[in-house]
């Protein structure tokens, strides 16, 4: 966003010298163990390099260039970073927009300045073009983030001031692409590392460029409220501050605003027309001095004000995996002359509230001459660092997307101890989280003392207890519904070494079975369409390595597939690949994902335009599996492994697909026979619902000495790519049917 300019004009560098003296006087602020001189030095001389080495380049704002990194330096001061940080925005963009190097940084600045400037050189080049299109950039960006989280500091200093004055650029599609970009990278990242205030930023100004009439409704609306909220805020600290009692310190009473984006989200998810009829648009918060005191007042607004006993939520002693801490309390009848809506009351001590708005950022230890560390490892990034080199580029983003971003759950072991897991996370996770030897021996899962199916889906708060068995060990059917990489490394690892042979024809019958239904032609006796892949010929060995890898469920016959065409000449794809079939001619993965998915792509009970919503638990995205609930308000849209539909009713389902991505889906044809008593249709029927396995077709004969046996002739519909989904039905029939005898799979139709 820079342009060159004639060297003789003079150039006004006032603005940006009061700007970096701005941020002087901050950094003297908080760094007080070292002294203004040093901090003084080591800024100025920052300041001057990169102004020395951006002479004669422009900002599309008619700017000189500096004043980019100058503003980026000064929005990083609020998470009050150390002088490596703050010299490294000011140098971020010299090696790629001039002709000086890293290595010339390096030997001005010292290796930290020069490893997070290369660091930021290198982010440059990452573009978000959809999850299987650029995993490489998005592998190296967690690469960088894991070895020094000030680099991402840095890229979010960067990106702020970026969309700030996106306006400036001259092409607009190429803002929504920015825009895009920030919302699904950089905004999940900011949340994760707990960083609010960022995040909140980053997404009032994607707002604002993605749907610039919703952005001014809200923001008007919130403005023509400001007056009365101002009002109650006032009243409402004011009887808080009653309330609170003389030896119990408090440091400050105030409010939050929920975010113009957030506002928006919850008005399509809920159908408000205005945003006053959303009764957490603020939240009164208490910052006290120590833990007790927080219970002491959450008991005290108790005693004055009803609460809402499904709006607790207890933060301090189970944490938000980002580290945020807080308790979260809605009551009744607070100001009822000015307000008759509920009211969010947020209590924390001062550690707290600056974890809370800063994340990560508020654990810099400083050392001399203000370089720092961070002082404490966040659970986070150890987890990140352990994940990346595990996980294969096929499934890169879909596995950082369940360990990373996915919201978090937190369930208890026997003795108490608290389990962090990925939402929709299964017994065995729990299992493998706790020990390895655990989860190869499982047996059977209690969650709270009830047996329980293994890929049953764990909720905050359930007990669970495993019992094991020495001769037990883990099953293929386990890695088509654990959600934890650790779960999917050890069982992979296990099952690799003593079921080889059985993994490699379960993945040639796989692969084979995929290429005959989508290009007319399965593998052939020689496996000639596995000769050329990841650029390498294979042997024999070489190619049952992949079959294994398919067998496994590593690998998606679907994503192998679409990398072997890609290598191919036009020519080898005709001979390999001979009858290329529709499905395979709609590009499903080239359209990056938007912060909201289109209505006008949803097909619902095979007809479009139907009034709907997305439901917010489960945030579909386009082209995931979706299904329609019916309720009173119309239908709204959920994930298939949503766990909130699977608490619903079978009636209210409704079949729904995305019009511009097909529908991969197959038939099986069952046979069950099980004993014949009432009810027994039922429980079948409940297994399968709970599985999200839709029935099209159910038949029955009974046989047997008075008719005592009943076999079951079902057709149902599953996701192709749930290989082994009959295995998983079994073992489900077989733990919570009594009248279950067995079962056999007829064909795949």
């Amino acid at each position: 966003m820079n342009t060159e300019i004639p060297t003789t004009l003079p150039v006004d560098y006032t603005k940006v010298d009061i700007i970096v003296e701005e941020i002087i006087d901050t950094v003297v602020s908080y760094m007080t163990g070292i002294s203004r001189e040093v901090i003084e030095e080591e800024i100025n001389k920052a300041y001057h390099f990169a102004r020395d080495a951006h002479e004669g380049q422009m900002r599309n704002s008619g700017d000189p260039y500096i004043i980019h990194p100058a503003e980026a330096a000064k929005i990083i001061t609020t998470l009050r970073p150390d002088l490596v940080t703050i010299q490294s925005c000011f140098l971020h963009d010299v090696p790629e927009d001039t002709p000086v190097t890293v290595a010339e940084i390096e030997d001005v600045f010292g290796p930290d300045v020069a490893h997070i400037v290369s660091g930021m050189e290198k982010l440059s080049k990452v573009r978000y073009r959809g999850e299987e299109r650029n995993i490489g950039s998005m592998r190296k960006m967690f690469i960088a983030m894991s070895e020094d989280l000030r680099l991402i500091l840095v890229k979010f200093a960067d990106r702020i001031h970026n969309m700030r004055t996106l306006e400036f650029h001259p092409d607009p599609e190429k803002r929504k692409r920015i825009a895009l970009e920030t919302l699904n990278i950089y905004v999940p990242i900011a949340d994760r590392l707990g960083i609010f205030d960022f995040k909140e930023i980053l997404e009032t100004e994607c707002f604002r460029i993605l749907y610039p009439e919703d952005f001014k409704r809200i923001t008007s609306e919130l403005s023509d409220m400001k007056i009365e909220q101002d009002m109650f805020l006032t009243k409402a600290t004011e009887l808080l501050s009653m309330i609170c009692p003389d030896n119990v310190k408090i440091y400050e009473i105030s409010a939050r605003i929920k975010s113009p984006y957030s506002i928006f989200k919850k008005m399509k998810r809920k159908g408000y027309e205005y945003v006053s009829e959303i009764y957490d648009l603020f939240a009164l918060r208490i910052i006290t001095e120590s833990i007790a005191n927080c219970y002491e007042l959450l008991g005290l607004v108790h005693n004055q004000y009803a609460p809402s006993p499904k709006r607790f939520k207890d933060y301090i002693a189970l944490p938000k995996p980002n580290g945020y801490q807080s308790l979260h309390t809605t009551v009744l009848g607070l100001l009822p002359e000015f307000r008759r809506l509920p009211t969010e009351i947020q209590i924390r001590t001062m550690t707290m509230h600056r974890q809370a708005e800063m994340g990560v950022a508020a654990h810099f230890d400083y050392k001399e001459k203000g370089s720092s560390t961070i002082s404490r490892d966040v659970f986070w990034v150890q987890e990140l660092k352990a994940l990346i080199d595990k996980i294969e580029d096929g499934d890169f983003m879909g596995e950082m997307k369940t360990n990373v971003f996915d919201d978090r759950i937190f369930v208890f072991t026997p003795k108490g101890e608290v389990i962090n897991l990925p939402r929709d996370s299964t017994p065995i996770d729990f299992a493998y989280a706790v020990h390895s030897q655990l989860g190869n021996h499982l047996a059977i899962a209690k969650v709270n003392s009830k047996v329980c199916p293994l890929d049953a889906v764990l909720h905050n708060g359930d007990r669970v207890e495993i019992v094991t068995d020495k001769n037990r060990r883990p099953s293929v059917t386990w890695l088509s519904f654990v959600k934890t990489s650790r779960a999917k490394e050890v069982i992979r690892s296990e099952i690799n070494r003593e079921q080889r042979e059985i993994l490699i024809i379960k993945g040639r019958m796989m692969l084979s079975e995929y290429l005959e239904k989508h290009y007319g032609k399965g593998l052939d006796k020689d496996m000639s369409i596995l000769k050329h892949v990841d650029d390498r010929v294979l042997d024999t060995k070489g190619k049952e390595e992949i079959l294994l890898q398919v067998g496994n469920l590593s690998r998606k016959p679907s994503v192998l597939v679409r990398s072997i065409m890609d290598a191919l000449s036009p020519q080898h794809q005709k001979e390999y690949f001979p009858v290329i079939k529709k499905l395979e001619l709609v590009e499903t993965e080239s359209k990056p994902i938007v912060a909201e998915p289109s209505s006008e792509d949803l097909i619902i009970w095979g007809q479009k335009n139907i009034p709907h919503r997305f439901a917010e638990c489960c945030k579909p995205q386009h082209g995931d599996r979706v299904v329609g609930y019916a309720t009173r308000f119309g239908v709204n849209i959920h994930k298939v492994s949503c766990t909130m539909i699977k608490k619903g009713s079978l009636d209210r389902l409704i079949p729904t697909n995305w019009s511009n991505i097909p529908q991969q889906s197959t038939k099986m044809r069952l046979e069950i026979l099980v004993d014949n008593r009432i009810g027994v249709l039922r429980k079948i029927s409940d297994i399968f619902y709970m599985m999200l396995i839709n029935i099209e077709e159910i038949s029955q004969k009974t046989e047997g000495e008075n008719g005592a046996l009943a076999r079951l002739y079902l057709v149902v519909s599953v996701d192709e790519e749930d290989y082994y989904l009959y295995e998983r039905l079994v073992e489900r029939m077989k733990l919570g049917i009594p009248e279950f005898k067995e079962a056999q799979l007829v064909e795949i139709i």
